[in-house]
């Protein structure tokens, strides 16, 4: 029975575009009393592995954590998995505002021992005992109540690029570190005030509201479903949009937008900007903001250093970091001295920018085509690509496609090519071939020769 990944996120990416079908993403949560975490989780892993759903979910003891992709004609099959289950029967899913068919390239089911790092002792306090929960509308006139404090569940990286307008927002890397915080800053005010509360999902405030509660607040609310609900809502009901900017979600897209407004800035040249990027050294994979502009020059790097580091060989670079610890010590989000125009903490609700209609970078190339190999390196002063032919024959004045995740579609026809080192007009499987190539390659492109 298999219950983990046998392909790649290259292979995985391969067969959607292949497969040429739209998918949904998608998420989920429920707390619930989990006998046996590891069971319920071989279980979904087997039941989802067999509609080709991907995503990353968590399941404890104390409930479900799920961020999904699904092909959208497996998605009422999907819905019929968890009916299975009491306490996730009828659950509510929460469809992305924007969808990405690449969302999520891998199954992952893991079991924890929470479904969110909330650092709490759920023993000290009654976990089902929670906020009430407010839909868009109840949302938008508690917040008109001058008596509210609304306060963002998120972490810095997150409210940055998006937020409800005169929000709290903790300047916190973790969900953990937020709650003694919002409870000193306002322990003053627990008798009289609205503690309204919100994040991406609901599964933050979920928890939240119940230990706010527990420390003495009286008035305690919570956006059901989170930003990705109350989007869907008033897109429904026609509302006011009382967020302002994008939502981050935890996938490969990054953010979802939810209004025109751009509230933020490219960290290192402070040009209106909301898109995030996870730095191209893999030692550092530092999560920033940079403008499109910024990404070609400092290639999608974070640094000069990690620019430098990314045209060292493979080799070299894993050299670098070996014996370095890994985790959030290394993988940071959004902090970091080289990062001019970082904002967090107290931010404004007013727009710098409105954003543009979003072009499809992630559009495929419809064009016949057949998977040559993939690349090896990248020479960067001689702007030569080195490839093993892994399949098939490439042959000078073939029409050729390379194809990645950052690089995306280029097509060029090739003119002339060394084989083991000598040029040569055909290359066979096996060899090694180097060619001139007009733009930067990465290590997970592929190359494919199209079909006339």
């Amino acid at each position: 029975m298999q219950l983990y990944n046998t392909l790649s996120a290259e292979e995985r990416a391969e067969l959607i575009e292949q497969a040429g079908k739209q998918r949904l993403t998608l998420s989920f949560y429920a707390y619930a009393k989990i006998e046996d975490p590891k069971q319920f989780r071989d279980n979904l892993f087997v039941a989802w592995n067999a509609l080709d759903a991907l995503g990353r979910t968590y399941v404890a003891k104390e409930g479900i954590n799920a961020q999904m992709s699904v092909p959208a004609e497996n998605f009422e099959a999907f819905r019929e998995t968890l009916q299975a289950y009491d306490f996730i029967r009828d659950i509510r899913l929460n469809v992305a505002v924007e969808q990405d068919d690449y969302s999520f390239l891998k199954l992952t089911v893991k079991v924890r021992d929470k479904i969110v790092a909330d650092g709490l002792n759920d023993d000290t306090f009654d976990i089902t005992n929670i906020g009430g929960h407010l839909k868009a509308a109840e949302f938008n006139q508690i917040l008109e109540d001058p008596n509210t404090i609304v306060v963002d569940f998120r972490n810095h990286y997150e409210s940055e690029i998006g937020h409800f307008k005169g929000a709290i927002t903790p300047d916190v890397e973790t969900f953990r570190e937020s709650l003694p915080i919002i409870n000193e800053q306002l322990k003053n005010h627990k008798e009289d005030k609205n503690l309204v509360m919100y994040c991406t999902g609901g599964i933050r405030c979920e928890k939240a509201s119940a230990y706010f509660k527990h420390q003495g607040f009286k008035n305690v609310f919570q956006l059901e479903g989170g930003i990705i609900n109350y989007a869907k809502q008033i897109k429904e009901e026609n509302l006011e949009s009382k967020f302002i900017g994008k939502n981050f979600v935890f996938d490969h897209r990054l953010g979802e937008r939810i209004t025109d407004d751009i509230v933020s800035q490219c960290h290192q040249c402070g040009k209106p900007c909301d898109n995030h990027t996870n730095c191209e050294n893999e030692g550092c994979h530092l999560l920033f903001i940079q403008c499109d502009e910024c990404k070609v020059v400092m290639e999608n790097c974070c640094s000069s250093e990690c620019q430098e580091i990314i045209q060292m060989s493979l080799v070299d670079q894993v050299k670098l970091r070996r014996g370095k610890q890994v985790g959030n010590k290394v993988f940071r989000k959004g902090k970091s001295e080289n990062l001019k125009f970082k904002h967090s903490g107290e931010l404004s609700g007013v727009a710098v920018a409105v954003a543009r209609k979003p072009s499809d970078i992630r559009q495929k190339i419809k064009v016949k085509k057949i998977l040559l190999g993939k690349a090896e390196h990248y020479y960067v002063k001689a702007h030569v690509g080195l490839f093993i032919i892994e399949n098939h024959e490439l042959n000078v004045g073939d029409t050729i496609l390379i194809s990645g995740p950052t690089t995306g579609n280029e097509e060029f026809i090739l003119q002339k090519m060394l084989v083991n080192g000598t040029e040569n007009t055909t290359a066979k499987k096996g060899e090694k071939v180097t060619f001139e190539v007009p733009f930067r390659i990465r290590l997970s492109d592929k190359l494919y020769t199209v079909l006339s």
